[in-house]
């Protein structure tokens, strides 16, 4: 709805050495990932061997109310996820966590990403009796473990076995009735931590993994590493262990999860996402210097590039955009006309620090640049002499195969249009954006590599013969 690129979702999960209140740590630690996805979520807990679960369309406070809450009650394990999906899959079937009931044992998946041969898996598992009931990747992985478990001795041997069949984008996390399992793919594109839960005496308590850093803090866990590429960890009574079958890669993180998706207070791969973002507004003055009177960012994620910008230029910064935040959830617009009235909705700026003045307008990214448009009406509207945009993103040039929902060239205004030509369309004065030599500088010091086929067309798997590359559409995707 508002021209952005899409994550696909948030996963999280928590193992406790003693029964607790589990279902409450998945609320609070989901509610921390929000961001990730706000079209649907779930929460699956484990007591004692039994797995109850809901899920449902709706953020977080309005899928679980305290009646529902209290029905899931007490466990030792739990797995939550929050989705966003496009418009063709937003529906219930494809909420997660999934729970399957099986002759070797149940089990709960909940996974982010999307896997680039989930088509072919689920029709190869067709032709074997099995019956879909959603379209997500979830299911797919879910069938590709039970698959294994007809001869595999645990659940950890069945994922590891999987995953040599998995190909494509993913963190997952497995609950079974005595183990939470976590994963990533080998070239850990997805992000994924580990975090040591503590009671207010200090001492450890168990275990938790999340897409995220910033959810550990209210949970009261202590950040311990990053899930490696390509590992599996392992969590049950014997405590903590690691399976690197398929650990042989640096790994090639998204590089936009430095700098749109992940929240400003999380730490991944060794880097804090604030800190990256202030350095990409630092390397934009660098490359797109303006004179100008003041600098504002687009809120939420570019605030830090804008600061980053403001201190490197000298310009001052200031709050010149006011976010709603008290709108529902992001939604596809039937129509142009009710889309552009959501942006009004959506953000408006503050007259007293714009009016007069030349802004330069900080923003991660530029998508189809319907919104831009709209959002440089609203800054000369309320009095701007000037509007230069400034981005901390690469254009796109390429669609993104492995969780987002940029899948088609023709969606991409930068794979059309000239620079000048994008300028004249949304009315800037001036646009830059940040050169895509320096884009991995913005994360300089993780320990992995980057993925940044959006920007350059280059993967770090190959892609399908039968997926072209400006004609794919995931239809197994999160």
């Amino acid at each position: 709805m508002f021209d952005k690129l899409r994550e696909e979702c948030g996963v999280f999960g928590i193992y406790t050495n003693e029964i607790s209140d589990v279902t409450a740590s998945a609320y609070t630690a989901l509610y921390a990932l929000q961001h990730r996805g706000q079209e649907s979520c779930g929460i699956a807990v484990n007591d004692r061997g039994i797995i109850n679960y809901k899920r449902g369309m709706g953020l977080v406070n309005e899928v679980f109310t305290s009646e529902e809450l209290t029905r899931l009650n007490h466990g030792k394990i739990a797995i939550g996820h929050v989705r966003y999906a496009s418009a063709k899959a937003n529906n219930h079937h494809n909420t997660q966590p999934l729970v399957v009931r099986h002759i070797k044992g149940n089990m709960a998946i909940a996974y982010n990403g999307n896997l680039v041969n989930a088509q072919e898996l689920k029709e190869t598992y067709e032709n074997k009796g099995a019956i879909f009931q959603s379209s997500n990747g979830a299911e797919v992985i879910a069938y590709a473990i039970t698959e294994q478990r007809i001869t595999c001795g645990s659940i950890e041997e069945s994922l590891e076995k999987a995953m040599f069949k998995l190909k494509g984008a993913y963190s997952v996390a497995v609950m079974s009735p005595t183990k939470l399992i976590v994963a990533r793919d080998p070239n850990g594109i997805r992000p994924l931590c580990i975090g040591v839960l503590h009671n207010d005496d200090g001492e450890p308590t168990g275990y938790a993994a999340v897409s995220e850093s910033c959810a550990l803090s209210g949970i009261n866990a202590k950040f311990l590493r990053d899930v490696l590429p390509g590992e599996i960890v392992v969590i049950s009574k014997d405590g903590i262990k690691s399976i690197n079958t398929h650990c042989n890669k640096k790994g090639s993180l998204c590089i936009f999860e430095y700098i749109y998706f992940a929240r400003s207070d999380s730490v991944i791969e060794g880097v804090s996402v604030h800190e990256a973002r202030v350095r990409a507004g630092e390397l934009l003055v660098d490359e797109h210097p303006v004179d100008a009177d003041v600098v504002i960012g687009v809120p939420d994620s570019a605030l830090d590039s804008a600061l980053g910008y403001s201190k490197k230029s000298g310009i001052p910064f200031d709050l010149g955009l006011v976010k709603n935040r008290y709108i529902g959830r992001t939604f596809i617009q039937p129509t142009q006309e009710i889309r552009d009235t959501s942006v009004k909705i959506k953000l408006s700026a503050v007259p007293s620090v714009v009016s007069g003045k030349r802004v330069v307008v900080v923003d991660d990214s530029l998508v189809r640049g319907t919104t831009m448009r709209i959002l440089i009406k609203i800054l000369r509207e309320a009095g701007a002499k000037e509007v230069h945009i400034r981005l901390s993103s690469p254009p796109f040039l390429f669609p993104c195969f492995f969780g987002t929902n940029i899948t088609k060239k023709a969606s991409l205004i930068a794979n059309k249009k000239t620079l000048d030509q994008i300028r004249a369309e949304i009315g800037a004065d001036t646009l830059g954006y940040l050169n895509i030599k320096n884009v991995e500088k913005v994360a300089e010091g993780a320990n992995c590599g980057f993925c940044s086929g959006c920007f350059s067309g280059k993967y770090p798997m190959d892609v399908p013969e039968d997926l072209p590359k400006d004609k794919f559409d995931s239809k197994l995707s999160q």
